[in-house]
């Protein structure tokens, strides 16, 4: 069994809140079932000076989704005896129905329903309470990929589990995780908080950067299975004790947590029960880390090597590096670098068809950098020809190009499209309406520049640009929502008549794909 590194873990936490810029954050390591290291720098709230604590509560964002299988496993021995009531939530669904297991795993094929409040119409601060998700939920018609076929992050499907949950027991969610979860690992102060308008203990999450500064989030979600749960450092770190306490019970929850996954065909699945599995260097682990405007977390634990690290800052950053940093210096790991080239030749613009999603890339001295799911990728190319990334590899076929993301068990064959700088929009504008969400969109161009402007359940939204990519290839760029992490760029693809009009669109991003709009005339 691994020794740690006392003196390199001391650095590296050391290294943490000039590496992390930001008001205030906190991190700790549990090794052998205790706890190595504790550190809380900052400040919880930069203008009442108030300090970060190993005891201030923060949202630990979508870590909370392991914990709500977390509970259903706790509950439910054979969790498919809820299958059937999946269908009160999906009343429109034309596909086959989701289980509650390809729930957990995020195999369910539903859209994510914080993309799709975008076009629903909500504006980045719209105050979103609980009896908003299910109606918007409830619009859903079709599956962007069969069930069980591949993986797409979905926070949907996590609080339809929690809803699942409060239905069949008749009790309280956030009462059941005290009962259940917190009070038996030791977690004295978590508790479900699911208005993020109310951080607890004082603690302000803070937008911006050490660029442009720090300005206080404002966000008015109401989380509730996909989030929700503040806690401490003291808390999540009793929590990773309890883990390694229960290590050698094969039906502890941790245990089932992290048990095999597969998809529908037999693959192993990379992502079950809310949790992914993963490697860096050789060593296992099993993570998640999650983000809401304001906050950034993540946490890892590594079962061999019975390690455990959490990292919590009250503002975006990077916190799976930070993790993952911690790890490599209480192992003693050295970064072995792949002998890697200098890329030529892979700047391009490419459309994945079967998916209705642009990729583009962009090298640099070092690498290339891929824009398809909601962040950029950082890929190096090897000696090989082939640029790999963390569970992503990208090659040249021909005039193609071959993506294989292991995590979502997507392989995808992109043929590459000639980029324009300019297109008349003037053809494009007007109206259109989407069947699949009851939803409207108005496209307005005026001197050239190009709008698209969303409408539905949760309003009318901000006006979003548009800009011209390729040959009735648009994107419609959203850097703000609902949600901390944007869906990124919308891909818009003109549909037309066989006489060469324009009859509709489909747009989509990674998060929900094929999407059709009529146009109305």
């Amino acid at each position: 069994m691994a020794m740690i590194d006392s003196a390199a873990l001391e650095r590296a936490l050391n290294l943490l809140p000039s590496r992390c810029k930001g008001p205030g954050g906190v991190a700790g390591v549990v090794k052998d079932g205790q706890i190595v290291a504790r550190r809380a720098w900052g400040f919880a709230d930069i203008y009442r000076r108030l300090p970060m604590t190993a005891q201030t509560r923060l949202p630990i964002c979508s870590i909370s989704k392991h914990f709500t299988c977390a509970l259903l496993l706790d509950l439910f021995d054979d969790p498919s005896v809820l299958d059937a009531q999946v269908a009160d939530f999906l009343p429109a669904y034309r596909d086959p129905l989701p289980t509650v297991e390809q729930l957990c795993h995020n195999q369910s094929g539903l859209r994510d329903y914080w993309a799709l409040t975008v076009l629903q119409g909500a504006r980045p601060e719209t105050r979103f309470r609980r009896e908003d998700a299910l109606p918007l939920i409830a619009r859903s018609k079709t599956a962007h990929f069969r069930a069980g076929t591949l993986y797409s992050y979905n926070n949907a499907n996590f609080r339809i589990l929690a809803e699942l949950i409060e239905r069949r027991t008749g009790r309280d969610f956030g009462a059941l995780l005290s009962e259940r979860l917190f009070a038996p690992a030791g977690m004295k102060t978590a508790v479900l908080s699911p208005d993020a308008r109310h951080p607890l203990d004082g603690v302000v999450g803070y937008e911006g950067n050490d660029e442009i500064g720090f300005l206080p989030a404002d966000n008015g979600v109401y989380w509730f299975g996909d989030a929700g749960i503040s806690a401490a450092l003291d808390d999540m770190l009793a929590w990773e004790v309890h883990i390694d306490a229960t290590r050698n019970d094969p039906q502890s929850l941790y245990n089932r947590l992290t048990a095999p996954v597969t998809y529908a065909d037999g693959s192993p699945a990379e992502y079950g029960y809310g949790l992914r599995r993963d490697s860096w260097s050789g060593v296992k682990f099993t993570a998640h880390g999650g983000g809401l405007r304001g906050f950034s977390s993540y946490r890892l634990h590594a079962a061999e090597e019975r390690l455990s690290m959490v990292v919590m800052f009250n503002h975006d950053t990077a916190t799976f590096t930070s993790a993952i940093s911690l790890m490599e210096a209480a192992l003693g790991m050295t970064s072995r670098a792949n002998e890697t080239v200098r890329p030529e030749g892979w700047d391009g613009l490419w459309l994945d068809d079967a998916r209705g999603l642009i990729l583009r890339t962009v090298q640099d001295a070092t690498g290339v950098k891929l824009y398809y799911s909601p962040s950029p990728s950082r890929l190096t190319v090897g000696t090989d020809g082939i640029a790999r990334g963390q569970g992503l590899r990208l090659e040249r076929d021909g005039q193609a190009l071959a993506m294989h993301r292991s995590h979502e068990n997507l392989d995808v064959r992109a043929h590459p499209l000639a980029r324009i700088d300019y297109a008349d929009a003037r053809e494009i504008a007007g109206h259109y309406h989407s069947e699949e969400l009851d939803a409207e969109l108005e496209i307005e161009v005026r001197d050239g520049a190009a709008h698209a402007l969303f409408r539905g359940l949760l309003g009318t939204g901000p006006m979003e640009r548009m800009y011209p990519l390729a040959q009735d290839i648009w994107i419609v760029t959203t850097r703000r929502s609902i949600d901390a992490s944007p869906p990124g760029d919308w891909t818009v693809k003109v549909r037309r008549t066989a006489e060469g009009t324009v009859a509709g669109l489909t747009i989509g991003c990674w998060l929900a794909r094929v999407i059709d709009y009529c146009r109305v005339r």
